[in-house]
């Protein structure tokens, strides 16, 4: 199924749901701009207000393809006007009904304009068609394809040659998860970015400031590239920095033992830092945990387990109770009773 065709069927199943804040929104400026706010006659429907076609820039791209399919000036603003198009984030519910030939239609709404490109866990993007966008648009800054399986290295390597061929000045790469990506395509995209070394030391990479972002991660850490040569297995990924190589006293300590992509050191979800076998916590969620960051979260009345803050959202309330029960233990009681 399409993205287009799942937002008409969403628009169709839920058109409450979308509508209504609409009609609030217009309801309200029309009663602004009303001369007579005392009366009680009732507003009738009537184009949207201009406040709505301002909103637009600030839409991603599930809101614009909802807001196009609300009324006629609205669909033609959103297909019109580059400015909201300019960047593009694809990510979960869209992300899994991505292809080649909706990302081009998508990406054609900007006319050569577009400045960010982020395709969250896009499985079904292939090179050719990443390819394809690229060349139409080299005024990229920003291409984030992480956890993108259809991709290879070579494509990436072209890609990012395509831009550099065209004087581009590409500030942010995220390409962790594209399989087989190798210690040599790693230097080669470097060479093509023309990467050198920083005047000044890199922000660190930490775990959970990483796990609870998606699109601005390399960004914070003044990187270019979100990848790089894990000093423990040699395998080019994400490599993580230890928090605790800052000491309280603001001093950086040596911590280069700690520093390892996520396979090679188990860290903690909450703070970041690397965790021992001995102090090695796990949550209802199936992270990783230390002791100190697991004993300050709340617990299942009935398991004393946690959920990370991540997902918290799991927990199942009480009556008549500040504490809560995790989904095992909620689905124990159903069958078991009290």
């Amino acid at each position: 199924m399409g993205i287009l065709h799942y937002v008409e069927n969403k628009m169709h199943e839920s058109k409450e749901y979308f509508m209504q804040p609409l009609q609030i929104l217009s309801t309200f400026f029309s009663h602004l701009g009303s001369k007579n706010r005392n009366t009680s006659r009732e507003v009738e429907p009537g184009p949207p207000h201009e406040a709505l076609f301002f909103v637009l820039a600030y839409l991603d791209v599930l809101d614009l393809l909802v807001m196009s399919e609300v009324c006629m000036p609205l669909r033609d603003a959103v297909s019109k006007d580059v400015l909201p198009w300019r960047n593009i984030i694809i990510e979960r519910p869209l992300n899994s009904r991505l292809s080649d030939e909706i990302l081009v239609q998508i990406t054609s709404k900007a006319h050569g304009r577009l400045r960010t490109l982020a395709l969250i866990n896009c499985f079904k993007i292939t090179d050719d068609g990443l390819q394809t966008v690229i060349e139409k648009n080299h005024l990229i800054s920003k291409l984030h394809v992480p956890g993108c399986s259809g991709l290879t290295p070579e494509g990436i390597i072209r890609t990012v040659k395509t831009l550099s061929q065209h004087h581009n000045s590409l500030e942010s790469l995220q390409i962790n998860g594209i399989h087989d990506l190798k210690k040599e395509h790693l230097e080669t995209i470097s060479s093509h970015l023309q990467i050198n070394p920083p005047q000044q030391k890199p922000r660190p990479i930490l775990y959970h400031h990483h796990s609870s972002s998606l699109t601005s991660r390399n960004e914070e850490s003044s990187r270019m590239i979100d990848v790089d040569i894990c000093p423990k297995c040699n395998e080019v990924r994400t490599v993580f920095d230890c928090p605790r190589a800052t000491s309280k006293s603001g001093r950086e300590e040596s911590f280069t033992h700690c520093r390892g992509c996520y396979f090679c050191i188990s860290r903690c979800e909450e703070c970041g830092q690397c965790v021992d076998d001995e102090e090695l916590e796990e949550t209802l969620c199936f992270g990783i945990l230390c002791t100190d960051c697991w004993l300050l979260l709340p617990k299942c009345c009935f398991c004393n387990q946690a959920y990370c803050k991540q997902h918290e959202n799991q927990q199942r309330s009480l009556p008549d109770s500040t504490g809560f029960l995790c989904d095992l233990c909620n689905e124990k009681l159903e069958i078991y009773g009290d």
